[in-house]
């Protein structure tokens, strides 16, 4: 569906059906061995001639597609949480489209990486949107999630969509509405969500401890339950 949504919104044609590009994940998870792990997925306009135009209707869509073995639930990070900084929000208006444009987003890991953390989480002025290549969430003292609204500001993430499924299914209440940093800091729990990253606690936020400064319970419960739910229909 978000696949669809972002050609369309680019006016860009999708290069097969999505029976048929169902069937090349099948084949690649085969052909590759594929245990645990990722498939890469971009579409581009085909070969053209360079212009900021378009090419003709009749260029042939370019599919790629890799996979990439991983180790995605028993994961270090997962375990003792990550610790995020904050970084004013500087990428173009339209970040829910997904698309290759993520030199801003390779700048801000690189400079939370520089800074001895695992992320960073964009922010326009307090107001907290999203993390570098996840969704960003707070568990408040009442035990109710707040993660962002859908939006443009926002990547309509995949996982974020399952994950919110998963706290509906544990009887949590969600709060979908946009959060600030200083939210975050007095939040009970914290949270990241990713297609590689699944459901990652947040334990520090810019050398803030949340919470206990560990992992805990809720962010837990939603971790279990989504690996739980992801596995029953992964292919």
């Amino acid at each position: 569906v978000r696949l669809s949504r972002s050609l369309n919104e680019i006016e860009m044609k999708a290069a097969c059906s999505d029976d048929e590009l169902l069937s090349i994940h099948h084949n690649l998870i085969d052909t590759n061995d594929l245990d645990e792990g990722l498939i890469y997925l971009q579409v581009t306009r085909g070969v053209a001639e360079r212009d900021f135009l378009y090419p003709s209707d009749d260029t042939p869509t370019s599919l790629l597609l890799f996979t990439q073995s991983k180790n995605l639930v028993n994961v270090p990070i997962a375990q003792r949480g990550a610790k995020i900084i904050t970084i004013e929000d500087k990428r173009w208006g339209r970040r829910d489209i997904k698309s290759t444009q993520l030199m801003f987003s390779s700048m801000a890991k690189m400079e939370a990486d520089k800074k001895g953390a695992d992320d960073a989480w964009f922010v326009t002025g307090e107001w907290v949107n999203e993390g570098t290549a996840s969704n960003a969430y707070i568990v408040t003292q009442d035990n109710v999630i707040v993660t962002r609204n859908l939006s443009n500001q926002i990547l309509h993430g995949i996982t974020r969509l399952a994950v919110l499924k998963c706290a509906k299914t544990l009887k949590l209440k969600v709060e979908e509405r946009p959060f600030t940093i200083s939210e975050a800091i007095n939040a009970k729990e914290a949270f990241l969500t990713g297609s590689a990253s699944l459901v990652c606690p947040v334990v520090e936020i810019n050398g803030h401890k949340i919470g206990t400064g560990k992992p805990e319970n809720i962010v837990k419960k939603i971790r279990d339950t989504y690996i739980t739910l992801a596995k029953k229909h992964s292919i």
